[in-house]
């Protein structure tokens, strides 16, 4: 009897992404065409879906591999998030992004693997996505931010990861900001303009990856003698299939698969003026972290354009309201007003939400689901590292490859089950409503 796979949810545009939006035009879209067949089809664009596919594709040469998005790719989740390759550790549950020495260490290599993956890929293919391995700067405005920057620092001490500190006048340097107290250069981060690296990533596939966007899958009816994927504008079929849809997993609102769809929002700015960057000063490209995962990331882009993240909400249906982006904007606005005293003209022309996909236990998808399905879901906040890392390493699984790291990935959990909703929804959003509070300044 063949098994149907349904698919719930979908992307929506969520804003205007400034990333995508301060790109040149997109390329015309090619959608999917029915009746074909593929030895794999890799479902979902972002970074675990582009990996997963040139993966596929760089060690089975002669192999037929579609990679369908159901958006544009660059204008989706993954073209949404705050541009961060983060190396160290970075569990936003945490109150200081970091654990044990063993579960920190595992990260580290975790996540370096992608970054150094994706890294050889943008040199090259020359993508142009304004890749910089400038590293990051963890900055705190209170006592218990300056606290957790205290924890982080003993974290990188005891797995040996470099670091320097800095005081408020040398992070102001940076910034051209005095809101800071106290602040931590990491040296590994690596930032991008994800939008432009989606599309660069996607344009520049090897020849036997087909590349179709605007084509979302509604399901998966699996034969005996391969799967047969029904689109808007018809069927295709394949032999084997791989899923890297994450916050969109196709159980999600079906059944309980432990993911939780977790917003959060950003603005860009507009264009500052010449005098307006006389006015900031500081360095023309930065990236910074709150030392409270809570808190507020801030880049400042090499365009003078600034971009702010805060705010967090739960979406079970993978979107958000008008009152959710103006809530955010309001949020942002005094941001980047606390942060930025010197800039009262400099308005956020872009505000925009993406989700992360997390779990209760960082748990993830990973590995083969059934009859020649795999799945790489799950990056619990760290989407571009660790998604690019699984990514790679569920087609290497998928092709009968093993290695340190796919072990490794392996003894990762599966996500904790749920209380059902609606009492989830209460208790993931109190969760949230409190952590938020207790960020205080930070934010």
């Amino acid at each position: 009897m063949a098994e149907k796979l349904e698919f719930a949810r979908f992307p929506t545009p969520d804003g205007e992404n400034g990333w995508w939006e301060s790109l040149p035009p997109a390329a015309p879209v090619r959608q999917v065409v029915s009746g074909k067949q593929y030895d794999w089809v890799v479902i979902g664009g972002g970074i675990t879906g582009l990996c997963a596919a040139r993966r596929l594709a760089e060690l089975a040469p002669d192999a037929s591999i579609a990679l369908l998005e159901a958006d544009r790719i660059g204008r989706s989740t993954a073209g949404r998030n705050s541009g961060f390759f983060v190396d160290l550790p970075h569990d936003i549950s945490s109150e200081s992004y970091s654990h044990s020495v063993e579960a920190d260490q595992a990260d580290v290599r975790f996540q370096r693997h992608g970054i150094d993956y994706v890294r050889t890929l943008v040199q090259q293919h020359g993508i142009d996505c304004d890749w910089r391995d400038d590293g990051k700067f963890h900055a705190a405005v209170s006592r218990k931010g300056e606290a957790a920057l205290q924890h982080f620092a003993d974290g990188l001490e005891r797995i040996g990861e470099d670091f320097k500190w800095l005081d408020q006048a040398a992070i102001g340097r940076v910034t051209g900001s005095g809101f800071y107290h106290r602040a931590i250069f990491t040296p590994g981060c690596s930032t991008v303009q994800p939008a432009a690296l989606m599309r660069g990533l996607a344009t520049s596939m090897p020849a036997n990856v087909q590349v179709f966007e605007m084509s979302p899958v509604r399901d998966i009816t699996s034969q005996p003698d391969g799967h047969v994927l029904r689109l808007d504008g018809g069927q295709i079929r394949a032999r084997r299939i791989i899923l890297c849809t994450n916050a969109y997993a196709a159980s999600f609102g079906l059944q309980h698969n432990g993911l939780l769809p977790v917003y959060t929002f950003a603005s860009l700015t507009r264009v500052m003026t010449a005098q307006e960057v006389q006015q900031l000063g500081g360095q023309v490209s930065w990236a910074l972290i709150p030392a409270d995962p809570m808190g507020t990331t801030v880049r400042r882009l090499s365009t003078n354009r600034i971009c702010v993240r805060n705010h967090f909400a739960f979406r079970p249906g993978v979107s958000v309201s008008a009152a959710d982006l103006a809530r955010a904007k309001r949020l942002h606005q005094r941001s980047f007003d606390r942060r930025f005293p010197m800039l009262p003209g400099v308005e956020l022309q872009y505000t925009w939400g993406g989700a992360l996909c997390l779990s209760a236990n960082n748990g993830v998808l990973f590995g083969k689901r059934e009859n020649n399905i795999y799945q790489a879901i799950g990056c619990n906040g760290l989407g571009l590292s660790r998604g690019s890392t699984s990514g790679k390493l569920i087609a290497e699984f998928a092709l009968g490859q093993d290695s340190s790291l796919l072990r490794q990935v392996q003894e990762i959990p599966l996500p904790r089950p749920l209380p059902p909703r609606p009492l989830m929804d209460i208790a993931v959003s109190t969760a949230i409503w409190a952590k938020e509070k207790a960020a205080g300044t930070e934010l």
